[in-house]
C-alpha cells in the first residue's frame, strides 16, 4: 500500500453505500486502486498495487474484517 494526496481521477462508490455520507470511495489510478473517506475527499489517498487489492478484496469477502 502506498499513501499518497490528492489524485485526479474519476471517484465511485458502492451502489450498496447509504446516503449518509460515511462510505469509502475508490477509483483506478494507473495501475493501482486508490481509496479515499467519502466525508474528507481531500485527505489521504491510500493507493493499492493490484496483488494487495485482490487479497484485501478476498479477506473481506470471506469476513475476515467483520466486527464480532
Amino acid at each position: 500500500m502506498v499513501a499518497s494526496g490528492a489524485i485526479q481521477a474519476y471517484w465511485r462508490k458502492s451502489r450498496r453505500s447509504g446516503n449518509n455520507g460515511s462510505c469509502v470511495e475508490m477509483s483506478s489510478v494507473g495501475v493501482c486502486v486508490a481509496v479515499r473517506d467519502s466525508k474528507a475527499p481531500h485527505a489521504a489517498v491510500l493507493r493499492f498495487r493490484p496483488m494487495e487489492w485482490r487479497t484485501f478484496m478476498t479477506g473481506a469477502k470471506r469476513g475476515r474484517y467483520d466486527l464480532p
